[in-house]
């Protein structure tokens, strides 16, 4: 009678975790919806350009148009995709995609129009979510599902700030779920493929090829041979669909030259919490006690934070960064996760690798947006419910990301939203951590075999002990006092400041969100660093 009941449950919730996934992603659209006539950065007037753009002018004038500062820097695929979306725009409204009068452009249907777009663009997040999941047990896909399609970065980001980072990334989990599953050329292809939407993706380009190399194209030299003309077939068909034509103009090089505009500066505007951070203040910590010694330290005319196209970032002691340096740095973080993918390319391990390499980016490129945090907290969200450290870690970091990009909503009004979307998201993490590791009383007393196995294998016999005498979710002292940190910070920012300070160093408040926020980013990436070598 058990088994006929368990067959009639397992029968009865056969099509069930579609459904669920489909409700998750209703009530994240009617999130989506509220948040229409919030703040909207220049990103927002960005895309609308190419949207006029695209429309307006012939493909040959695409990449050298100047109409608008907002010039067109993504690769051949994204500009398709803009001029698909721009047919519909015309029928809404033709102002939208009218290359003089619609510059600047904010009526309610663009608006509602470019809103639209980013909700059924993260349909590909939806897919991806759902087939990185679709073989989990359903306490797991629901968890996986509330850290991604209710990411409050994704809010943040891409439903109110504007942008399409949801869409790229979905396609980024849909090439992981191929790998995972074994199915390399279509994983390739798919990532080739994003690679032609936004190129700031091949930071985990060194890891796909060593990847691929190893577990698909080696093997014997006919077999290896013919793999290998196969993939290569494959992603340079890709890139030639997307860059054919402008190649067939001659106009290669000033697509390359607008993907790739190293006069933008080491650090972005807001300063992104990152390696270089840490080199920045260090640079002005020495001039000011050099200057207060007597020497003769001049600071520099250049910004280290220049939007558009113009100087390097300079400094004013220690050595100046040029682009090829971050290249070097972000390959050297990366070299022992090339190692493992080669020495033993497990198909379970691709998404904590690719994490790992756009931490890695983020941590040592060069002009890296805070957003781009993304492109890592996402793909760990896959892995965060394996073990009760993968846990915690993503329970640190994927705060720790969401704050940080607390200063791209700097209104008044704003303010509420951002706050409440976070302190909604921990506590949802929270719970479903803490359902996904509760162990009752009898499981307490005695560990399963497999349950130590499990532990052992991911190097956390004393944490899976400490858990089970917990029963639950727990997070260590110095990640307690970290979080902590955050909301003094935030304090500071938002109360004492003004209220001691007054207007003097009005760049302090932002300045101290992005190095405390380096610091948690920075515990991430070594976290991920020592469990590549160690223990995976």
């Amino acid at each position: 009678m058990g088994k006929e009941k368990l067959s009639f449950k397992e029968v009865h919730h056969s099509h069930s975790p579609k459904t669920t996934l489909w409700w998750f992603f209703l009530v994240a659209t009617c999130i989506k919806v509220l948040l229409f006539p919030s703040y909207r950065s220049t990103d927002f007037e960005v895309h609308r350009n190419w949207l006029a753009l695209t429309h307006s002018l012939p493909l040959s004038q695409w990449y050298f148009d100047e109409t608008s500062p907002w010039t067109l820097d993504y690769p051949p695929f994204f500009a398709y995709f803009e001029r698909f979306l721009s047919i519909f725009a015309h029928l809404i409204d033709p102002q939208i995609v009218h290359l003089q009068e619609g510059l600047n452009y904010s009526s309610n249907k663009v608006v509602y129009f470019q809103r639209v777009t980013a909700i059924l663009s993260d349909l590909s997040l939806l897919y991806g979510v759902y087939r990185l999941t679709r073989n989990l047990d359903l306490k797991k896909q629901k968890l996986v599902w509330l850290l991604i399609i209710w990411s409050p970065v994704l809010f943040i980001v891409d439903h109110v700030h504007f942008q399409y980072n949801g869409f790229l990334i979905g396609i980024l989990l849909i090439s992981l779920s191929y790998l995972e599953e074994g199915r390399d050329l279509l994983g390739g292809c798919i990532f080739a493929v994003l690679l032609c939407f936004k190129h700031l993706f091949a930071v985990a380009a060194p890891v796909y090829f060593i990847y691929l190399l190893r577990h698909y194209v080696w093997g014997g030299m006919i077999r290896g041979f013919g793999r290998l003309l196969i993939m290569g077939g494959v992603v340079t068909a890709v890139f030639a669909s997307a860059f054919g034509p402008f190649f067939y103009l001659g106009q290669i090089e000033q697509v390359i030259r607008r993907l790739f505009p190293f006069g933008r500066g080491l650090c972005h505007a807001y300063w992104a919490p990152n390696f270089w951070v840490f080199y920045i203040m260090s640079d002005k910590g020495l001039a000011f006690i050099l200057r207060k010694l007597g020497f003769n330290i001049q600071m520099p005319a250049a910004s280290f934070t220049a939007g558009l196209v113009g100087d390097s970032s300079p400094f004013s002691v220690l050595p100046q960064i040029k682009p090829y340096v971050t290249f070097i740095m972000v390959l050297l973080a990366l070299s022992p996760c090339l190692f493992k993918a080669w020495k033993n390319p497990q198909p379970q391990m691709i998404s904590r690798w690719i994490a790992y390499a756009y931490t890695c980016g983020f941590l040592f490129g060069w002009h890296v947006h805070e957003k781009a945090s993304l492109h890592f907290v996402i793909p760990l969200a896959i892995v965060a419910p394996q073990t009760p450290e993968d846990a915690r870690h993503y329970f640190l970091l994927s705060i720790v990301s969401c704050y940080s990009n607390f200063p791209l909503l700097f209104e008044a009004q704003e303010y509420p939203i951002k706050v409440l979307l976070l302190l909604l998201h921990s506590i949802l993490m929270w719970s479903g951590f803490s359902a996904q590791f509760y162990v009752g009383a009898e499981t307490a007393r005695a560990p399963s075999t497999n349950s130590k196995k499990k532990a052992d294998e991911f190097g956390s016999e004393d944490s899976w002990g400490e858990t089970v005498k917990k029963k639950g979710f727990v997070i260590g002292w110095s990640e307690r006092i970290y979080l902590i940190g955050l909301v003094v910070v935030e304090i500071w920012g938002q109360i004492l400041h003004p209220l001691i300070l007054g207007d003097k160093f009005a760049f302090a408040p932002l300045m101290l969100i992005s190095i405390y926020c380096a610091f948690g980013i920075m515990y991430s990436w070594i976290w991920q660093l020592i469990s590549i070598v160690k223990y995976l």
